[in-house]
């Protein structure tokens, strides 16, 4: 049997925060919720771990670094209206990290959640 989920696990400040993060602005639903220490949310094919300092994701490495949120690396989304997208985020109060950037391939911005997790939100190029 394969098993079409795909899981990311992000780190978050604040599970409950995260939870609504993602179930309002982007569609996602809630599965579990056990806060402050995790949660679950899934939209499609796509799971997203929510871990909070409590969890055993948060627990520190044998080297002393503390896992925690941010970073660069982040999900995806496509968009056929990527104006739409940052109106529909803007009147909801959500933050970006940047302003729109073009290149070949589309445009694409970066929204952040409460943690400073990141979503892009990207617009292929017309072909």
């Amino acid at each position: 049997m394969i098993d079409e989920t795909v899981n990311v696990r992000y780190m978050v400040d604040d599970v409950e925060a995260a939870i609504e993060f993602y179930t309002k602005h982007f569609g996602f639903e809630n599965n579990t919720a056990a806060p402050p220490a995790f949660a679950d949310v899934t939209r499609g094919h796509l799971r997203l771990l929510l871990r909070g300092h409590t969890s055993s994701a948060g627990r520190p490495m044998p080297d002393g670094a503390q896992p925690g949120p941010g970073g660069w690396n982040r999900i995806h989304f496509v968009t056929s209206d990527l104006e739409r997208e940052i109106s529909r985020l803007e009147s909801a109060g959500v933050r970006f990290r940047n302003e729109v950037v073009s290149g070949p391939g589309g445009r694409q911005i970066l929204v952040e959640d409460p943690s400073g997790n990141l979503v892009e939100l990207f617009q292929p190029a017309a072909r």
